[in-house]
C-alpha cells in the first residue's frame, strides 16, 4: 500500500494529485524549483524538497534528484504528473530501482510509444490505421500540405505546417531544432496534414491482469500552435461505427504494448470520417478531467490502485452526459498567443465545486496559483482549468462560457475573453469544429463585438478612483467649475462631482450608485453593475491610481490601463527598436545577420523562449540592422532592446 506519494510536478497537476492523496489519507511530498518556492503546489503539499534552480533542465528535469527527493522525504511511491519526466522510461526505471513504486505503465511500455515513429511501426502490426509517412527530402506539390513532427515529446514543440516546397528545408531545419531543444533529440518525421481534420482521442486505463478499458471519446480540436485549448467528452458528431473503430484501435494499441495504468491513444480523424493514429501518451493527459466527471471516476485514484496491483471490474462504468473543459492560459492571443507573466491578484468563479449531485449541472475548476502568486517565465503559462458538466452537450457549453463570463480574473493577460467567445462561436455550438478553427477565425475572435461595455468600464473606474480619493476639491486643477478628466486604456472619462454624487459628461450614462468597488450605471435606461478592483502594486504617484484597474461587467471583464495626466519621457524608445515581449530567453539569432546587415519587413531576427514556447521577433520594416544586442543563451527581461533596425528610405522608423 502507498503511504507517503512525491509528485514529480508542479502547478495545476501536482495539486490535483494531492487532492485525491489527501481524500485517500495518502501523506504528500512535492518538489520545487527556487522560482516555486512559494507556489500553490508547495503550500498544499505535507511535505517538500528544494530543488536548486529554476530552468527545468536544472530542476523538474533532474531525474537523479527527484528520486534522492522522494528518499529523503520517506516517500514510498513516485506520481510524474504531465510533461517534464512523465514520459522519460529511464526516469520510471530510476524509480522502480530505487524500490519506489512507480505510478505510471512499464518503463517498456513508455518505451515503445516514446518515439512517434517507433509507435506507428508497432501500431501498424497491431492494424491500427495510419496516415502513410512522407520523405520531406523527395516531397512533391502532390504531398502538400505537409506536417512536420518531432518524433519525440508532445506539447506542439517541433511542430510545423507546410504549404509551399521551397520552405520545407527551412522549416524541417527549425522543427528539429526547436525538438532538439526541448525534448534532446531532434529527430522530425513529416506525413500528410490533413486539413480540417478533428483530433480525437481514447482514454484507456489497463491493470496487470489483462483487463483493459476504452473510456469513449474526447475531442481536443480547438488547439492553437498545435496546443489543446478546449476539450470535451464524448466527442461530438461520430457515428456508432467510428466510435467503435477509435475504440476497438485504442484497445489494440494498449494491448500491442502490454500496457498497464492511464493512457491516451489519439486519433485524426479526416472530413470524410476516416480515423488515423496519431500517438500514444503514456500518461495522464491534461484534458482528463472530461473523462472523470463523465464516468464519475478518479482516474488519479485508479492510477494509484493499478499501481498497488488491484483489478479492475470487467466493464467501466457507463458515460452520462456531457462534459467540457477549457484552459485559462496567462497569454495575449492578439499578440500572436504570447505568455504574460505577472502576479495573479484573483482567481475566482462563480459556483466552482458544487458538489456531484446526480443530473445536476455543476462546475469543477483545477488550479494550479492562487491569489497573490506569480506566473514565471519558465514554465507553462495554464492557470486552471474549468470544467462543466451537464447532461447535455449544450447545456455544458453554456455553463462554461457563462462562468468564464461572470469569473474574476485579475492580473495579467489572459484567454478568458476567446474562450467565452470560441464557446458560443456557432461552429463551436455546433460540434462541427477542426484544428483549423482558430486558424480561420482568429481575427474574428480576437476584435469581437464591442457593445460599449469598455467605455462604460472606464465611467465605472474613473468614478471608483474619485471615491477611494475622496476627490477633494480645491487647487488649481480641482476647480468644481471644472471637469474631471481621467484615461482607462482608449477612453477618456470627463466627469463632474455634484451635491447628488456625480455627472458624467456623457448623455448616455447616468451614475445611480457609487462606492469604492462597485459601480451601478444606468445606459440608455438599463442599469448595469460594475465591479472594480485595484490593488496596491504599481501604484504612481500624483493622480494616477495603480497602473491596472480591472472592470468586471454584466457583459464581459476589462483590464484597463490608468493613463497618468502627464507622459513619462522615459518610457520614450528609438525608432525601429525590437523590444522583448516578455521575459524569456534568446534561443537563437537568423543566421548570417549582424550589424550592418539589409533586413526586410516581417523577416524573423531574435527567437525567444518563454512559458515552454517559442516566439520569433521580427523585423518592422525594411532597412539595416544597426545594433543587436541579444546573445543566444542570455536571460532578457520584459521590454529589453534586443535590436534596432533603421528604415534607409526614411532615416528612421
Amino acid at each position: 500500500m502507498i503511504s507517503t506519494l512525491l509528485v514529480a510536478n508542479r502547478g495545476e497537476i501536482a495539486c490535483r494529485i494531492f487532492r485525491t492523496c489527501r481524500e485517500r489519507g495518502i501523506a504528500t511530498v512535492a518538489v520545487f524549483s527556487d522560482a516555486d518556492a512559494g507556489a500553490l503546489h508547495v503550500r498544499e503539499a505535507d511535505t517538500a524538497v528544494r530543488l536548486p534552480g529554476a530552468a527545468p533542465a536544472d530542476t523538474y528535469l533532474r531525474g537523479d534528484l527527484i528520486v534522492k527527493a522522494a528518499l529523503a522525504a520517506g516517500a514510498d511511491a513516485v506520481h510524474p504528473g504531465y510533461g517534464f519526466l512523465s514520459e522519460n522510461a529511464e526516469f520510471a526505471r530510476a524509480v522502480l530501482d530505487a524500490g519506489l513504486v512507480w505510478v505510471g505503465p512499464p518503463p517498456e511500455a513508455i518505451e515503445a510509444m516514446a518515439s512517434k515513429t517507433r509507435a506507428k511501426e508497432l501500431m501498424a502490426a497491431a492494424g491500427v490505421p495510419l496516415l502513410a509517412p512522407v520523405d520531406p527530402a523527395s516531397a512533391t506539390e502532390a504531398d502538400l500540405p505537409l506536417l512536420l513532427k518531432a518524433a519525440a515529446g508532445g506539447g506542439g514543440r517541433g511542430m510545423r505546417v507546410v504549404r509551399q516546397l521551397a520552405d520545407v528545408k527551412e522549416e524541417l531545419a527549425a522543427a528539429s531544432a526547436e525538438a532538439r531543444s526541448a525534448f534532446g533529440d531532434g529527430e522530425v518525421f513529416a506525413e500528410p496534414y490533413v486539413e480540417r481534420g478533428r483530433h480525437v482521442e481514447v482514454q484507456i486505463l489497463a491493470d496487470a491482469h489483462g483487463t483493459v478499458w476504452a473510456l469513449d471519446t474526447r475531442d481536443c480540436s480547438l488547439q492553437r500552435r498545435h496546443q489543446k485549448v478546449i476539450e470535451e467528452s464524448p466527442a461530438p458528431g461520430l457515428t456508432a461505427g467510428l466510435r467503435t473503430t477509435l475504440t476497438d484501435a485504442a484497445l489494440a494499441a494498449a494491448r500491442a504494448v502490454d500496457y498497464r495504468g492511464a493512457g491516451t491513444v489519439e486519433f485524426l480523424i479526416s472530413p470524410a470520417g476516416r480515423a488515423y493514429f496519431l500517438e500514444m501518451n503514456t500518461r495522464l493527459q491534461v484534458e482528463h478531467p472530461v473523462t472523470e466527471e463523465v464516468f464519475g471516476l478518479d482516474l488519479v485514484a485508479l492510477q494509484l490502485a493499478l499501481a498497488e496491483g488491484a483489478k479492475l471490474p470487467p466493464e467501466p462504468p457507463a458515460a452520462r452526459g456531457h462534459a467540457v473543459e477549457a484552459r485559462l492560459y496567462a497569454e495575449d492571443p492578439a499578440r500572436g498567443w504570447a505568455p504574460q507573466p505577472g502576479r495573479v491578484h484573483e482567481l475566482t468563479l462563480p459556483g466552482a465545486g458544487g458538489g456531484h449531485l446526480a443530473d445536476r449541472p455543476r462546475l469543477r475548476v483545477d488550479a494550479g496559483y492562487g491569489p497573490g502568486d506569480s506566473v514565471g517565465v519558465h514554465y507553462d503559462s495554464m492557470l486552471a482549468k474549468v470544467v462543466a458538466w451537464a447532461p447535455t452537450r449544450a447545456d455544458a457549453v453554456r455553463l462554461l462560457a457563462d462562468a468564464l463570463r461572470r469569473a474574476r480574473v485579475h492580473g495579467p493577460v489572459t484567454n478568458r475573453e476567446l474562450l467565452v467567445r470560441s464557446l458560443r462561436h456557432p461552429e463551436f455550438t455546433a460540434g462541427e469544429a477542426d484544428t483549423g478553427f482558430y486558424e480561420r477565425h482568429i481575427d474574428a475572435l480576437i476584435e469581437g463585438k464591442d457593445d460599449g461595455g469598455a467605455r462604460h468600464a472606464a465611467v465605472a473606474a474613473a468614478l471608483a478612483d474619485a471615491v477611494r480619493r475622496g476627490h477633494p476639491v480645491g487647487g488649481w486643477r480641482n476647480l468644481a467649475s471644472q471637469p474631471q478628466t481621467k484615461t482607462y486604456g482608449e477612453h477618456e472619462v470627463r466627469y463632474h462631482r455634484t451635491r447628488d454624487g456625480f455627472r458624467v459628461e456623457d448623455d448616455a450614462v447616468r451614475a445611480v450608485a457609487v462606492a469604492p468597488d462597485r459601480m451601478t450605471l444606468e445606459v440608455d435606461g438599463v442599469l448595469r453593475h460594475f465591479d472594480v478592483a485595484e490593488y496596491g502594486s504599481g501604484r504612481h504617484d500624483g493622480d494616477s491610481a495603480s497602473e491596472y484597474v480591472y472592470v468586471d461587467g454584466p457583459t464581459a471583464s476589462y483590464r484597463l490601463r490608468a493613463h497618468p495626466r502627464f507622459t513619462d519621457p522615459r518610457t520614450a524608445t528609438e525608432p525601429g527598436s525590437l523590444l522583448a515581449p516578455m521575459p524569456g530567453t534568446v534561443v537563437r539569432i537568423a543566421d548570417g545577420i549582424g550589424e550592418g546587415s539589409a533586413v526586410t519587413a516581417g523577416q524573423p531576427l531574435v527567437w525567444l523562449e518563454a512559458m515552454k514556447m517559442e516566439h520569433r521577433i521580427v523585423s518592422p520594416a525594411s532597412g539595416t540592422l544597426t545594433t543587436l544586442h541579444a546573445v543566444p543563451g542570455s536571460q532578457v527581461e520584459v521590454g529589453a532592446l534586443l535590436a534596432v533596425v533603421t528604415d534607409v528610405s526614411q532615416g528612421d522608423i
